[in-house]
């Protein structure tokens, strides 16, 4: 996800502090800047397997079994009760309290409902949980941009299911722990989820021929967007030119709303990509949309689009960064070009509306 100085111009705390729990954990030990809410958006994906979930031993399972867990209602996650007041197992090690009956999950990006506790008293780490941070968080459990002790516990959990897992520091925030969360140094986690459903990762919807003149877009699976700009397509107009290159048929996109995305951004004069969500992995990230909180040409050229659409937005300077005189350090000035799949839209503290394929 984009920095505040990139494409966003405010982040709120409590969502900075959510981002957490989609931080890059190719070494839980080392507690890097990926676990303190920065953006994972920056790292290119790497190619080491993911995680996997050892054989359970029987203490830890008997322990965790012990935990007794309340019901999570509207906003509010559910209480923990720990068997001696704490906690603590040798591996992560999950207990499902109910199996869903939807598909199993391997490979995917999956929208989750969780919450996050200490182990060493059961209580709750603010800001961590999904119910007071505006619904289901989507985690793509195919490679190491997400915590171990996330993957272990959630990939190949049916649709529907939902259970508790103690995931000990090395699988979560190692040696430094999570400061801004109050999470301390080699501090013992528990987690609960609920698998929600599967996420939509790209558009889906009718293919619209784009006029000509425009960029043209080559999308990508699993790697950032690539743009061919040439003659006229290299300049953009006075206000933000949208093309809409996939229809989609899913909720309208509303000012105020937060929108979950994939995309990528280049500039206009040589296509070069500055930025993308797709070098972290496939799971989208989100934004808030018509009120400030992103560069003026997403403001005006993603309300009113339908979630399942692709867009073009081929923006001028002005409703972009600036000029490159203009810009901070860090912002591409200039003419830009975006290309946004919009995969979910959420008003106020509503779960993702379409987000779920």
């Amino acid at each position: 996800m984009p920095k505040a100085s990139r494409l966003t111009t405010s982040v709120a705390a409590s969502a900075a502090a959510l981002l957490a729990l989609s931080a890059c954990g190719g070494d839980s030990d080392s507690g890097g800047d990926d676990k303190k809410g920065e953006s994972s958006a920056s790292s290119s994906s790497s190619s080491s397997p993911a995680p996997t979930l050892a054989e359970p031993k029987p203490a830890d399972t008997k322990k965790v079994k012990g935990i007794k867990v309340g019901k999570a209602s509207g906003d509010k996650p559910p209480k923990l009760t720990l068997p001696g007041g704490k906690v603590s197992v040798s591996q992560t090690t999950v207990n499902v309290l109910e199996e869903g009956k939807g598909k199993a999950l391997e490979d995917a990006v999956v929208e989750v409902d969780m919450a996050m506790y200490t182990a060493k008293d059961g209580k709750s780490v603010p800001g961590l949980d999904t119910f007071t941070q505006g619904g289901p968080q989507a985690l793509d459990l195919s490679g190491d941009q997400i915590l171990p002790g996330f993957i272990k516990a959630i990939k190949g959990q049916k649709v529907g299911s939902s259970g508790v897992a103690v995931l000990p520091a090395k699988d979560m925030y190692g040696k430094e722990g999570f400061p801004d969360a109050g999470v301390g140094p080699n501090e013992d986690l528990i987690l609960y989820f609920d698998v929600v459903d599967e996420a939509m990762t790209e558009a889906e919807g009718t293919k619209v021929e784009p006029k000509e003149g425009l960029p043209e877009v080559e999308w990508k699976d699993d790697a950032p967007a690539k743009f061919t700009i040439s003659g006229d397509a290299k300049k953009a107009g006075k206000k933000t030119e949208v093309q809409p290159l996939i229809k989609g048929d899913g909720e309208t996109v509303k000012k105020g709303d937060t929108i979950d995305v994939t995309y990528t951004g280049a500039t206009l004069k040589d296509g070069k990509v500055f930025d993308s969500s797709m070098k972290a992995g496939k799971a989208p990230v989100s934004f808030p949309i018509g009120e400030g909180g992103v560069i003026p040409g997403w403001d005006k050229g993603l309300v009113g689009q339908k979630v399942g659409s692709r867009v073009l937005l081929v923006i001028p300077a002005k409703e972009a960064y600036g000029s490159e005189k203009e810009v901070q350090p860090g912002q591409p000035g200039g003419d830009l070009v975006f290309v946004v799949d919009i995969v979910g839209t959420s008003s106020g503290a509503g779960a993702s509306g379409g987000g779920a394929g």
